[in-house]
Order: structure tokens, then C-alpha cells, then sequence
């Protein structure tokens, strides 16, 4: 299929984008690598097929998404460098996102490691809370379209059917709707959308990441979408029992039929993600009688009212309140007497295991290892985040807390404890946490001990970073972090890694070297310009000597070029 597009590499588009190799084709488009020769920059060049770039509904949504991702500047979105829509050429350049689909890597893997979960999930959250603040609906949130890099980052690609503010959107084709498996009720059924059905597509992603398993599969689209709208998802714990049950309250909330009820926005979201991140083994309370996590549960956001509020249950013609009516108040005449004897027998257990337990007031004080422990011996337990708002403020005081002080709560002593949330200053001292990606993990842990950092170690397998290199941390590069806080470092235990050895680019053109380092599968580094009597533009010093042993696709070449005498 690539056959037919093979004869632009080699090609300059406006003078400007030389193509180097095909990446991939899609239904729309085909995505090429080029060069940008005017920035010095390795970029992706999506072009629309030759058969559709007359189609005025496939022009549309083509740029429908260079409009869309043009609001957008967030790193965990695909950034987008130029546009051109000429008669004889339509293409998109945006940044070259070295990684695979989150599709290509859950058919790997299959279910994903909570930590995993988690952090794709939050990433993709952030994208869409910049996304939804600029009044872009994705509407089309699957993990085809999700990227993930070495590093671990992710990036939210194709925002083709996106829906913009203010502006006339692309019409819900059967190529512009979107994967079935993934879509909101609302989108199934022709429905208004808005932000809230990019979170059913994340809930439904999460499902799928936890499990292994879509929520819902049957032999056509149609049959899929009906189920969309109607069908109740098997909870994700009777599949795989060991998901946290915290986590499959989220998945179920952010998959409610209602948009209603339903997390109303991404920072809320978030806000309960983050708290099983902190601590996974957290339940939420529920208000409920069927134990189900409902909008406004355990939740310290400021949403309108009218947003949280359930809607009315109106008058249908089902039979079934009748029936179940009916079988109550059987139920109840026979099992009454039962009742009261359990009632009094659970009364007096928790008498005699539980305790009450006061929220005690700690605005303003300064969180240390010793208040922790004083908490947990009380029957507290302390989960943070971090605010950046207020440097003036001395470092780990707090800023808020949930639930407020003299709150009341039942513990069962040394089973059980009362969860307090606290939002802590960063203070002025917080360092921003660089990229050790890609490093040896024992030079990354001298490197955190001198920053004033603590470190924790896990091991994973990985295809393309070497063993006992770096392949992410926890928290990311450029989030803040203070002294004595934990990072947590995700290194390769490694499987195949494939060694190549290093070219010699000393005497070759700037042009030549670059084109050499994508022969040979080598990352370009920093290129300085030094005063030389080589010729003009020449290479005079490589970063890794000729003919060494490297890691591909890993290995960065600095290049040091004459700028003449």
C-alpha cells in the first residue's frame, strides 16, 4: 500500500520540507518524515491522499484539525508547525513524535500495571482540561490516537472531527464519527455533545487499559453503538478482580449514560485520579444505596449546582418500579424481624470496634515525617498536592484541607483510617525536575542525591532503552519538585536491544551527517558552530567516537560544525 507514495521521498515540498521516509498511511492521509531545511529540524508531514483531497468533507476536517491543534500549546498534544492547503498539495507539518500508538502498545501488552493507567489517563486528562478550556471537544478520544513516547509521555493526536468554538464543525461521517467501540451515548445517538463526552471516551479507554477488554463488542458498528446508549458495561473488577475498587468507581462514573452524571469536567476528573495515584488502595464514599460513585462524591470542586444536580426521574411505562415495589414489601413483611436482630447486632459490634475520630485543624502548619506519624498513630492518613501559586509561603505548609477541621468520622482502630487531603505549598526553593530519560540509572541517582531528592526503583521490560537506563520518571521532566521528595524511576530490564556502530561524520557536510543519523537509526543532539580551518560547514567533532558499540534509536550524536576561519 506504501508503493504508491514512495515516489515523494527524496522530494521538497514549497522548497522547504525534504521527505526522508514514509511512517504510515491512513484512511485520509498519508504521514511522511521530512526535513525542514530552513529550522534544521527532523518533522512530520501528514498529507492528504491524491483520491480524497478533492473531497470537500475530507478538506474540511483536514482543516478542521490544523485549526484545532493551532489554539492548542500543551505538551502532551501534538504541536503544529505549518499548513498548506494548495490546489496540488494539502498537507500538515507538526513536531515528529518518536513512539508508538497506545493502540500498538496495549496489543503488546495487553492489561495495563495501575501505574501505567494512571499516568496515561492523567496525561491525557491535562491534554484534554487545555483542550476544553479553549472549547475544543475532541470527540474522537481511542487509543489510535493517543501516542506514546520512550519517555513515557503521552501525546493526543488527530483532532480532525474536533469540535471548535464558534466555528462550523465537521459533519459526523461514518470515517469522521469516530471507532463505535469508544464514543459517548450522546455522539451514538446524533445527540449535543461537549466536554463531557470526551471523559466517556477516557472511561471507556481506562476499561479497556485495566482489563484487557472493551466494555462493549458485538459483530457490527450498529450493534456496538446500541449498546453504547443502552447496555450497562460489566463492572471492570468482575474481570479482573484485582483492579482497585477506587479505580473502577472512576471508570463507571466517567461511563455514565447521562452526561449529568457523569464527572462534569476534566480537573474533576482528575482531581479523584490523583487520589487513588496517591493511595490505591482509597475507596470513595458513596451516597448511593447501589454503591456507585455519583457527581459530587468525595469531591472538594466548586461546580455549579446546576451541573452537579441529578436529573428528575420522570414518569415512564415500565413495569418494573411495580414490580420491584411489590417484591420489597414482601421481602420486608418476611424478613423484618431478622432485620431488627442484625440491625442490633451490627449496633453493638461497632460500639465496641469502632471509635469517632475529630479532624483536627492543620491550615498553616508545616507537614515533617514526625506530624505524619503523629497522624497515623491519631488514625489519620495524609495524601498531598502540591500548589505553586504562593512561593512566598514557607515550603509544605498548608494551604487547604478536606474534610475541615472538627469534621467527624468512624475508624476502626488499626484497620481503619480517616483520609485527610492537603493542598501544600511548593514555597520558592522548588526545583524544576530535568529530563533523565535515557541515562544510567546510577548517574540519574547521584544526580537526585545532589538536588536533594529521594528515589525509588522500578524495573520494567522495554524494547528500546538499554538495560539499567532510564526510561521515565515519576513525577515528569519540568514538574517541580522540593527537597526530600521521592522520584520515582521506571528503568529498563531491557529484552533486544539492538547495538549499532557509531559512523564517522567527521569531514562530511551538516546535510550529510543528519542524513546519516537517520540511516543508521541515531538521534541528532546539540550542534555547536566553532571558528576552524576545516571547510566551511563541515563536521570537525562528534560526541561519540567513530565505531563505537551504541544503543539505536537511543543514542544521541552531538555535532560540532566549522564555521570557517
Amino acid at each position: 500500500m506504501m508503493n504508491g507514495f514512495e515516489k515523494y521521498v527524496g522530494q521538497v515540498f514549497d522548497g522547504r520540507y525534504k521527505i526522508t521516509k514514509i511512517l504510515g498511511v491512513g484512511g485520509m492521509a498519508v504521514v511522511f518524515e521530512a526535513f525542514d531545511t530552513k529550522l534544521n529540524r527532523i518533522v512530520a508531514l501528514k498529507m492528504l491522499k491524491d483520491e480524497i483531497a478533492n473531497d470537500s468533507q475530507s478538506v474540511k476536517r483536514f482543516i478542521n484539525e490544523s485549526k484545532a491543534v493551532s489554539m492548542l500549546s500543551h505538551p502532551n498534544i501534538v504541536s503544529i508547525y505549518d499548513v498548506s492547503v494548495k490546489d496540488n498539495l494539502k498537507y500538515i507539518v507538526m513536531e515528529r513524535v518518536d513512539g508508538i500508538t497506545l493502540k500498538s502498545y496495549m496489543t503488546q501488552k495487553g492489561v495495563l500495571s495501575l501505574s501505567e493507567t494512571i499516568s496515561f489517563a492523567e496525561q491525557i486528562l491535562r491534554a484534554l482540561e487545555h483542550a476544553h478550556s479553549k472549547g475544543i471537544i475532541h470527540r474522537d478520544i481511542k487509543p489510535q490516537n493517543i501516542m506514546l513516547l520512550k519517555n513515557g509521555r503521552i501525546k493526543v493526536t488527530d483532532f480532525g472531527i474536533a469540535k471548535l468554538p464558534n466555528a462550523e464543525t465537521v459533519t459526523m461521517t461514518d470515517k469522521a464519527i469516530g471507532t463505535v467501540f469508544y464514543i459517548s451515548p450522546e455522539q451514538a445517538s446524533g445527540k449535543a455533545i461537549d466536554q463531557r463526552s470526551d471523559l466517556y471516551s477516557l472511561g471507556v479507554l481506562m476499561y479497556e487499559m485495566t482489563t484487557g477488554k472493551l466494555p462493549f463488542d458485538a459483530e457490527s458498528p450498529v450493534s456496538v453503538a446500541l449498546m453504547q446508549v443502552n447496555a450497562t458495561p460489566k463492572p471492570p473488577r468482575e474481570i479482573m478482580p484485582n483492579i482497585p475498587l477506587g479505580i473502577e468507581q472512576i471508570i463507571m462514573l466517567a461511563m455514565e449514560k447521562q452526561p449529568e452524571r457523569r464527572f462534569q469536567n476534566a480537573p474533576q476528573m482528575l482531581r479523584h485520579l490523583l487520589q487513588i495515584k496517591n493511595n490505591p488502595t482509597y475507596v470513595f464514599k458513596t451516597k448511593s444505596r447501589d454503591g456507585r460513585l455519583t457527581v459530587g462524591d468525595n469531591d472538594s470542586s466548586k461546580g455549579s449546582s446546576k451541573a452537579q444536580k441529578k436529573p428528575s426521574v420522570k414518569g415512564g411505562r415500565s413495569m418494573f418500579p411495580v414490580i420491584l415495589g411489590v417484591t420489597l414489601a414482601f421481602l420486608l413483611v418476611v424478613g423484618i424481624s431478622v432485620g431488627v436482630v442484625i440491625d442490633r447486632f451490627k449496633d453493638s459490634q461497632e460500639m465496641t470496634a469502632s471509635q469517632t475520630v475529630k479532624v483536627p485543624d492543620l491550615m498553616g502548619q508545616i507537614v515533617t515525617d514526625d506530624l505524619n506519624k503523629e497522624l497515623v498513630k491519631q488514625g489519620f492518613k495524609i495524601t498531598v498536592t502540591y500548589d505553586d501559586s504562593q512561593p512566598e509561603i514557607e515550603v509544605n505548609t498548608v494551604l487547604k484541607q478536606s474534610p475541615v477541621a472538627g469534621t467527624e468520622r468512624k475508624i476502626i482502630p488499626g484497620q481503619q483510617y480517616c483520609d485527610i487531603n492537603l493542598t501544600l505549598s511548593r514555597g520558592k526553593d522548588a526545583k524544576v525536575l530535568p529530563d533523565l530519560t535515557v541515562k544510567d540509572y546510577r548517574e540519574v541517582e547521584i544526580k537526585l542525591t545532589e538536588m536533594g531528592l529521594k528515589f525509588v526503583e522500578e524495573f520494567e521490560e522495554n524494547d528500546n532503552i538499554p538495560v539499567g537506563y532510564v526510561i521515565r520518571t515519576m513525577p515528569m521532566a519540568g514538574e517541580k519538585v522540593n527537597a526530600g521528595e521521592t522520584v520515582t524511576l521506571y528503568i529498563s530490564k531491557g529484552t533486544d536491544v539492538k547495538y549499532i556502530q557509531v559512523p564517522n561524520f567527521v569531514g562530511l557536510t551538516e546535510a550529510q551527517a543528519k542524513a546519516q543519523l537517520v540511516q543508521y537509526n541515531l538521534a541528532l543532539g546539540e550542534i555547536t558552530y566553532e571558528q576552524s580551518s576545516k571547510p566551511k560547514g563541515t563536521v570537525i567533532e562528534q560526541s561519540r567516537e567513530a565505531y563505537e558499540s551504541v544503543p539505536e534509536k537511543t543514542t544521541k550524536i552531538d555535532l560540532v560544525i566549522s564555521s570557517g576561519q
